[in-house]
């Protein structure tokens, strides 16, 4: 994950309209194998509001490109002293985890990462305001899907080239692009097939691109951490511009 300053940006439960839940790619999976996590956007970014972290609620934010989740040593102290610590998907659902500890300063509690799930899938559904954590892995019916290596990546098209890009929940902007000094400015881009037209984008000393919230929502997004895959289904609840 790229600095601070630039990922971070200061850093409701929703239920499925029967009518758009029927053409979700995996709307008649059984229930049994996943398990929904409701989150919040706050400053651009995913707060999982019904998980705990040793039965203490918090702000919890994902980031699915870090691979080691964080806590902030302010609330790891109000846990007292342990090395590791029980995150509470859901009502029946914990993960036994080991986590970093560093300073996120007002944007969280907690970054959950990728460790978290394992070698599991998890989807995010951004218009309903859900993350499902899928114990069967990815169900790509109807989505453009891209196989990675590494930290979790798709290829997308920057002004007419294919450019890798990070997929980085933990990232509040559309697309950060690598230059050597930091700044701002516009690109055409296009993801998964769908031409966004002329986005703002930002740079930064980074070794490869990062796609944010603010075009990702406009997909559901599913990660297969075990098998390396990534799905990208255009979400017609959300206007393409």
């Amino acid at each position: 994950m790229y600095s601070k300053s630039n990922a971070i940006a200061t850093a409701l439960l929703a239920l499925f309209l029967a009518a758009c839940g029927s053409v979700l790619p995996w709307h008649d999976e059984p229930a049994a194998t996943e398990v929904n996590v409701a989150f919040t956007i706050e400053n651009n970014l995913l707060f999982l509001t019904t998980s705990r972290i040793e039965n203490r609620t918090g702000r919890f934010f994902f980031g699915s490109a870090s691979a080691r989740s964080v806590l902030d040593p302010n609330f790891a102290a109000s846990l007292g002293p342990r090395r590791t610590y029980t995150f509470e998907i859901g009502q029946k659902e914990a993960i036994r985890f080991t986590p970093v500890l560093l300073s996120l300063g007002n944007t969280g509690d907690a970054l959950v990462g990728a460790d978290m799930f394992g070698n599991r899938a998890i989807s995010i559904d951004y218009a309903s305001g859900l993350l499902t954590y899928q114990k069967e892995g990815i169900h790509p019916e109807g989505m453009k899907v891209f196989s990675y290596t590494g930290d979790p990546s798709i290829t997308i098209d920057v002004d007419g080239r294919s450019v890798p890009a990070i997929v980085d929940t933990a990232s509040p902007d559309t697309v950060v692009l690598p230059r050597p000094q930091p700044g701002r400015g516009t690109a055409r881009v296009s993801v998964a097939g769908n031409d966004f037209g002329t986005v703002d984008v930002g740079y930064a000393n980074i070794a490869k691109a990062h796609i944010g919230n603010r075009l990702l929502s406009r997909f559901l997004v599913t990660i297969d951490y075990g098998q390396h895959v990534i799905g990208l289904w255009r979400d017609p609840r959300v206007a393409t511009r």
